[in-house]
């Protein structure tokens, strides 16, 4: 399990992460609704106000691993979390805990950034997350259904 080294992508990086996403939207049979470039990794992961942050993990010089991810805020309970977007290690260096480890560094930004959660969405059929997540004690969100406003609703309902 040792040897996965983890750092915080940086400009220089974008190709690697641009490969790596890309191979996410694949496996998650999405591949035809990837519009990630270069550039908006540029704009979007390393600008002077990041929309979302991204670590990278290495076997040397080798990256195995992607995982992005935001802050977000919850009014009710005043708490500061973050939400996992993407997750991925590549096919064929699963199963040697890089996965957890990639979370397990996500969970010490939390504790130290103060945040009391992280949310993540996975998909239904994925069954080796599914149990991958439960084997870390992560619990399924129960009672709220998750919804997208996109495309011409979103235009539509922005222009009034």
């Amino acid at each position: 399990m040792s040897g996965l080294a983890i750092r915080r992508a940086r400009a220089g990086d974008e190709a690697t992460v641009l490969e790596l996403l890309h191979e996410l939207a694949v496996y998650e049979k999405i591949a035809h609704r990837f519009r990630l470039t270069r550039e908006i990794i540029t704009r979007d992961f390393f600008g002077s106000e990041p929309r979302c942050f991204c670590e990278l993990g290495f076997l040397g010089a080798e990256p195995v691993g992607v995982m992005t991810w935001y802050r977000t805020y919850a009014s009710f309970s005043a708490a500061c979390g973050i939400f996992l977007e993407d997750l991925f290690v590549r096919q064929s260096h699963r199963g040697r805990g890089f996965g957890k480890m990639l979370l397990a560094h996500l969970a010490a930004q939390a504790v130290s950034d103060d945040a009391r959660y992280i949310d993540w969405f996975v998909l239904d059929w994925n069954t080796p997350s599914i149990a991958f997540y439960e084997r870390l004690r992560a619990e399924q969100a129960k009672g709220w259904l998750s919804y997208r406003l996109s495309g011409d609703a979103l235009e539509q309902l922005g222009r009034g």
